[in-house]
């Protein structure tokens, strides 16, 4: 199993997402939900179109993590 980070953003009325270890595999959608099904279906096609013009998978290499603060003030 492959693991690819994904960041999601809220962007006004809709939501955007984007792979960081696959340059250009992007979406959005209405709602997180959404967006969360577009991507999956986004980088599915994305790394099938690799494949297909024989481009090498890349290796997931970015993560992401939280960072929590008592005080923004």
């Amino acid at each position: 199993m492959t693991r690819f980070a994904v960041v999601f953003e809220k962007a006004g009325s809709n939501w955007a997402a984007y792979v960081p270890d696959l340059p250009g595999c992007i979406t959005t959608g209405s709602t997180l939900q959404e967006t969360k099904h577009n991507i999956r279906e986004a980088i599915e096609l994305h790394l099938e179109a690799m494949l297909e013009v024989g481009e090498p998978i890349p290796v997931p290499t970015s993560d992401v993590d939280f960072v929590e603060l008592e005080s923004v003030a």
